[in-house]
């Protein structure tokens, strides 16, 4: 049960991860048009028997379009790499990649689609868009802070809530959300560079 314990926990991280990249387009409104970040630090929360346990991710494609004038015209596509999953226990990892959790052999990538980007004040966006894991579809949104930091670019934070159930991440078994919960928690930050001139 203790195995069982650890790697059900690393599995319910994950699925914040690809939340998490959801949100990554309003960090790169500050940046040039297809500009990469020089640092993303993508932190998901989930809790497991009520305790709170995090992991992270490594692997994303993006494609990015941004006029710091137009923000409302930005456009961003991320590609999740779903094998390039780090739980920090190989038993985990091998278990979050069957058909159970995110089957990643018939959904080798999830993937986000910006459909629109919003300024509500200062450097604070709003992020929508499609996220699809394991195949399925749904409208996210999410808001970001963007901090200039000037001669060094920008940083990018926010945080972003989803529900792992919507994606049928956790099947049979580990559907109980009194074990995992359905929620979960994505924090993030990106280092951005400065805007070439």
């Amino acid at each position: 049960m203790k195995s069982s314990f650890s790697w059900k926990m690393r599995c319910s991280w994950f699925f914040s991860i690809l939340l998490l990249l959801s949100v990554f387009p309003t960090g790169f409104a500050q940046s040039t048009p297809a500009a990469a970040p020089d640092k993303v630090e993508i932190r998901f929360v989930s809790r497991q028997m009520n305790v709170p346990v995090e992991g992270k991710f490594r692997k994303v494609k993006s494609t990015l379009a941004f006029d710091p004038a137009k923000p409302e015209t930005a456009q961003a596509r991320f590609n999740i790499d779903m094998d390039s999953i780090e739980l920090g226990l190989e038993e985990a990892e091998t278990e979050v990649k069957r058909p159970g959790w995110f089957n990643t052999a018939k959904y080798p990538t999830a993937s986000f689609v910006s459909s629109s980007v919003k300024l509500l004040s200062g450097g604070n966006f709003e992020v929508a868009g499609k996220l699809t894991i394991k195949g399925i579809t749904r409208d996210v949104t999410a808001p970001v802070a963007v901090v200039p930091h000037p001669g060094s670019g920008s940083e990018a934070t926010g945080t972003v809530k989803i529900n792992r159930l919507d994606y049928k991440i956790g099947e049979g078994l580990w559907a109980d959300t009194d074990t995992v919960a359905n929620e979960v928690q994505i924090k993030f930050k990106l280092a951005l560079p400065a805007a070439a001139k």
